[in-house]
C-alpha cells in the first residue's frame, strides 16, 4: 500500500515506523536498561524527523501539501520538547522539591484545597485550559495559510506556553495557591499588584461571558450537545462522592465514568428517535440561565464534588475525540488545499482583517501561549496538586498536549476546500446574497459555487453553511469530512452534529474552572476591603463572591443573548487582545520571580517571550484603536457610524447605528484602559528588576515557609 505525502509516493511502512520509533522513544528514552547510545541516536533521529518535517512544510512549493507532514512535526516537537526542554525547565530553573508539602497539603481544608491524584488533576487542568481556543483560533488563522499558524503553534507552545504555565503554577504552590495579582502584590509592590487584580477581574469578565456565548450558540443547534453535557454532571458529582466518601480507587470512578459518558453521548444521538428531543431543545435566554447557575454551583460546591471530576471525566471525551482525530489523519493522509500562505496576510482577510503580524499571534492563543492559563495555574489546579514535582506533567504537559489539539485543528481546516472554508467564514455573508459572496471569493482565487455549499449543507444535515462565522462549524465540517473518509462517507450529517456536541462539551469546562479561579481572585481583592470576605473557608464570603462574579460575567452574556448588538457582543472583538495581555502580566511575574531566586543566568526563558508576545499585543492594541480603515480601528469605525447617523436614516437604522458607535466607542476605552493598566504593571515590575539587579533593594522570597511531606507521600 503506497500514500502519497507532497507528491512523492512513500511507503505506509515509513509513516508507520516513523510513529512507532517515537512511540518508543517516550517509553524507553529514561530505561536504565537501555544503552545511552542508542537513547542518544533515537533522540536524534526524532529530532532530525521532526526538523525535517517542519522544514519541508515550510519550503514547499507545490499548490497542496501532505497533513501528515505536519503531524509528523507536531508529534516531535511534542516528544522532544517534553523530554528535554521540560526537564531542564524543572530541574535547573525551577528546582522542583518532590519532598516539599505543596498547599493542597498544608492548607487541606476538604473544600478548595484537596490532594489529588495527578492525573485527575490533569485532566482537570487540561480540561480547564482547553476550551475554545485550540479549536477556534487556527481555524480561523487559517486565513493567512497553513504555515503562521503551523509555526506559532509549535514554537509558541514548546518555548512559550510551557513556561508561561509551569512559572506561574510553580510560583503559585510555594505561595499558598496565591493569584496572579496577589502575587505581584507581594513580589512587587502594591501599587502593581491592585492594578493587576483590577484589570484581571476585568479580563477574566469579558472571557467567561464570550466563552458563554460561544456555548450557547453551540448547544442552541444542538440538542444533543445540551444532554450530553447535562449528563455529565450527576455522572461528575458521583464519581466525587464514590471517590472521596466511599473510597472507591481512582480507576474505579474512571471506568465508571466513561461508560457513563459513553452511554450518554450515544443516547444523545437517539433524542428524535426516542421522541425525547423537544426537552432538550431550549433557546439562548434558558441556556444563558442554565449557564449561570452551573457556573455558581462549580465555584461553591468542594471540588472534589464537581468541578475536578467532571473536568476529569470531559478530559477523556476531549484527548480521546482528539486523538482518534489524529489517527483518523494519519490512516486518510489527507492533502491541505489551503496555500502555505495566502494573498491575506496582507490585511485584506475575508474572514477577520488584519496583517498576519501581530494578529496570527493575537487570534491563536490557547494551543500556543494564552494568559487565560497563568489564571488556572495560579487558581484550581495549585490548590489540588499533591506534588509539586508533577508541574512538569501537568503544566508543561497538558499545555503541549493542547498544542497537538490546535494543530489537528488547523489540519482539520486547511484540509477543507480554500473556497468551502472562505464561504463558511466570510464576513462578507451580513452584507451580501450567496450569489455575490462566491463571486468575490472565486475573485480572490479560491473557487467555489453556490451548488456546491448547498450539497455541502445537504450533506451535513444543515440548511445553509454561509456566513457560518466563528470557527466552530468549520472545525466541525473537517472533522466531520476525516472521519467520514476514515468511517464511511454515509456518516456525514452524523459526525458533523457529533463534532458540535464534543466543541460545546469541550468549551463549558473552562467556564467552571474559570469561575472558580475569578472567586479566588475576586476573594483576594475583597479582602483588601474587608478581611472577612478574603477569607476562602468561610461559606458566605464565598456564596457573595460567587454570587457577584457570575452577576458580572452573566450580565454580559444574557445582554449578549437577547439583543445581537449588545452585552458581551460589545467588547467580543476584545476577547484576543485581553487574553493575551494576561499572559505578558504572568510573564512579568514570572520574570519577577527568576530574579528573585538568583536564576538570573535564566532570565531569556521569560524574557523573550515576555518581549515578543509584549511586541505583538501593543501592536495589535495600537492598531485596533487608531487604524483609520473602520473595518479595523475602533475610533475610525465608531465616527463612520456617527457620519451615517448625521446623515440621517429610518429609525430602525438610526437605532442600529447608535449602538454600533457605542460598542466602538466603548471598545476603545476598555483596549485603551488594558493596555495602560498592563503598562504600569510592566513598568513597575522593569523598576523592581533594574532594584534587585543593581543590589539597591533588598531580596525578599516571599514563599510559604518550608514543610516537609509527611514520610511514604513522595
Amino acid at each position: 500500500m503506497t500514500i502519497r505525502l507532497a507528491g512523492m509516493k512513500t511507503k505506509a511502512g515509513v509513516v508507520v515506523f516513523s510513529l512507532r520509533t517515537f512511540q518508543f522513544a517516550l517509553l524507553t528514552s529514561s530505561s536504565p536498561l537501555m544503552p545511552k547510545v542508542l537513547q542518544i541516536l533515537i533522540w536524534i533521529a526524532i529530532s532530525a524527523l521532526g526538523a525535517g518535517s517542519v522544514a519541508y512544510s515550510a519550503l514547499h512549493q507545490g499548490e497542496s501539501i501532505n497533513a501528515l507532514w505536519l503531524v509528523v512535526a507536531g508529534l516531535c516537537s511534542f516528544a522532544v520538547a517534553y523530554r528535554f526542554y521540560s526537564k531542564w525547565l524543572m530541574t535547573k530553573v525551577l528546582v522542583l522539591d518532590s519532598h516539599r508539602a505543596p498547599p493542597a497539603v498544608t492548607h487541606n481544608d476538604g473544600k478548595d484545597f484537596v490532594p489529588t491524584n495527578k492525573w485527575v488533576v490533569f485532566g482537570h487542568h487540561f480540561a480547564a485550559i482547553a476550551g475554545p481556543g485550540p479549536l477556534v483560533g487556527p481555524v480561523l488563522a487559517a486565513q493567512f495559510g497553513y504555515l503562521p499558524g503551523m509555526l506559532w503553534i509549535l514554537i509558541g507552545a514548546t518555548l512559550g506556553g510551557g513556561v508561561h504555565d509551569a512559572i506561574v503554577m510553580f510560583a503559585s504552590i510555594r505561595r499558598g495557591g496565591k493569584s496572579v495579582g496577589q502575587m505581584l502584590k507581594e513580589e512587587v509592590n502594591p501599587l502593581v499588584g491592585f492594578v493587576a487584580m483590577i484589570s484581571v477581574l476585568a479580563i477574566m469578565t469579558i472571557l467567561l461571558a464570550v466563552l458563554g456565548l460561544v456555548v450557547v450558540k453551540a448547544m442552541a443547534e444542538s440538542p444533543w450537545s445540551l444532554f450530553t453535557i447535562a449528563m455529565t454532571i450527576p455522572l461528575a458529582l458521583i464519581m466525587g462522592v464514590a471517590h472521596t466518601i466511599f473510597g472507591i480507587s481512582v480507576r474505579g470512578v474512571t471506568v465508571f465514568g466513561i461508560i457513563g459518558l459513553l452511554v450518554s453521548v450515544w443516547a444523545g444521538s437517539k433524542l428524535g428517535e426516542w421522541g425525547l428531543q423537544h426537552y432538550f431543545d431550549h433557546g439562548g435566554e434558558w441556556q444563558a440561565k442554565a449557564i449561570m447557575i452551573y457556573g455558581f454551583a462549580a465555584s461553591v460546591l468542594p471540588v472534589w464534588m464537581l468541578l475536578a471530576p467532571r473536568d476529569y471525566l470531559s478530559t477523556f471525551m476531549k484527548i480521546g475525540t482528539v486523538a482518534v482525530l489524529a489517527l483518523a489523519v494519519i490512516w486518510v493522509a489527507p492533502e491541505l488545499h489551503m496555500p502555505k500562505l495566502t494573498k491575506f496576510v496582507d490585511g485584506t482577510g475575508l474572514v477577520f482583517a488584519g496583517t498576519v503580524f501581530p494578529f496570527v499571534f493575537i487570534t491563536i492563543a490557547c494551543g500556543a501561549i494564552s494568559g487565560f492559563h497563568a489564571l488556572i495555574s495560579s487558581g484550581t489546579t495549585p490548590k489540588l496538586l499533591d506534588n509539586e514535582s508533577n508541574i512538569r506533567s501537568v503544566a508543561y504537559g497538558a499545555m503541549v498536549t493542547e498544542m497537538l489539539v490546535a494543530l489537528m485543528a488547523l489540519v482539520a481546516a486547511c484540509a477543507l476546500q480554500p473556497g468551502e472554508y472562505f464561504a463558511i467564514n466570510a464576513g462578507i455573508n451580513k452584507t451580501m446574497a450567496p450569489e455575490q459572496v462566491v463571486g468575490v471569493i472565486t475573485s480572490a482565487g479560491f473557487p467555489v459555487t453556490v451548488e456546491g455549499m448547498n450539497k455541502l449543507a445537504s450533506d451535513i444535515g444543515e440548511k445553509t453553511m454561509f456566513g457560518r462565522a466563528g470557527g466552530a462549524p468549520t472545525f466541525a465540517v473537517g472533522m466531520a469530512h476525516m472521519f467520514a473518509r476514515a468511517f464511511g462517507d454515509g456518516l456525514m450529517a452524523f459526525w458533523y452534529h457529533f463534532a458540535i456536541m464534543f466543541e460545546a462539551l469541550f468549551i463549558l469546562t473552562t467556564i467552571d474552572a474559570g469561575t472558580r479561579v475569578g472567586r479566588f481572585i475576586l476573594q483576594d481583592f475583597l479582602g483588601g476591603i474587608w478581611k472577612p470576605l478574603g477569607n476562602t473557608r468561610n461559606i458566605f464570603a464565598n456564596i457573595f463572591a460567587s454570587a457577584l462574579l457570575v452577576g458580572a460575567w452573566g450580565y454580559f452574556l444574557y445582554q449578549g443573548v437577547v439583543d445581537p448588538l449588545g452585552g458581551i457582543n460589545t467588547l467580543w472583538p476584545l476577547f484576543g487582545i485581553a487574553n493575551q495581555l494576561l499572559a505578558v502580566i504572568a510573564f512579568c511575574l514570572g520574570t519577577t520571580i527568576l530574579i528573585k531566586m538568583g536564576k538570573t543566568r535564566f532570565l531569556a526563558v521569560t524574557v523573550v517571550p515576555l518581549v515578543f508576545l509584549m511586541s505583538a499585543t501593543f501592536s495589535a492594541g495600537y492598531i485596533k484603536i487608531f487604524d483609520q480603515d473602520p473595518k479595523m480601528g475602533f475610533i475610525a469605525a465608531a465616527n463612520s457610524f456617527k457620519d451615517k447617523i448625521a446623515a440621517g436614516g429610518t429609525p430602525q437604522q438610526i437605532k442600529e447605528w447608535s449602538a454600533q458607535q457605542f460598542n466602538f466607542t466603548v471598545d476603545t476605552v476598555v483596549t485603551g484602559f488594558f493596555l495602560l493598566a498592563v503598562a504600569i504593571i510592566f513598568l513597575g515590575c522593569l523598576r523592581e528588576w533594574i532594584k534587585l539587579l543593581s543590589g539597591s533593594k533588598k531580596v525578599v522570597l516571599n514563599e510559604e515557609p518550608y514543610v516537609a511531606l509527611p514520610e511514604g507521600a513522595v
